[in-house]
């Protein structure tokens, strides 16, 4: 469906939550070093659950290698001026996250289309969201943008819900 850039993750439960969020939604997830943690992490296997098996995962040494392949690159920063929703997401597009301390780097920001560079609506003095949050919220815009094509939608019952 969509490529998910994480570009220097620094905290294990965010990084274990999205390789879940990519199991469940079909997203790739692409990692880019160096991570803050060892992919053996226990914290990290923990939020990911026994999902990592499921997730499609790759390692990159730089934001070039991960985004050379893709559709549409989208990064997401608080620096963006155009809101997530603005956007026209379409499978194969990739989206861009940067570490939870610091952000993507300006240099990047600077580098790609200005109108590639999107945010997510906040209260004027919040910093950010979670990172996990974050991915999810973008995702799960991409997938209903797409009418969550590929997915079977099930009628809530009593073993779904």
């Amino acid at each position: 469906m969509f490529n998910i850039v994480l570009y220097q993750p620094e905290i294990p439960p965010n990084t274990g939550n999205i390789f879940r969020l990519c199991a469940n939604t079909g997203c790739r997830l692409h990692l880019i070093e160096p991570l803050g943690f060892d992919l053996d992490d226990k914290k990290l296997r923990r939020a990911g659950l026994d999902y990592h098996e499921w997730a499609d995962v790759k390692i990159h040494s730089d934001l070039k290698s991960a985004c050379s392949k893709a559709g549409n690159v989208y990064a997401i920063s608080t620096r963006g001026t155009r809101t997530y929703t603005e956007a026209r997401f379409r499978a194969g597009d990739t989206l861009v996250f940067g570490p939870e301390t610091r952000g993507l780097p300006a240099s990047y920001l600077d580098s790609i289309k200005h109108d590639s560079v999107l945010r997510i609506p906040m209260l004027k003095h919040s910093r950010s969201l979670n990172l996990s949050n974050a991915v999810a919220v973008l995702v799960y815009e991409g997938l209903r943008q797409n009418n969550f094509a590929e997915f079977a939608l099930t009628q809530p019952g009593p073993n779904n819900g």
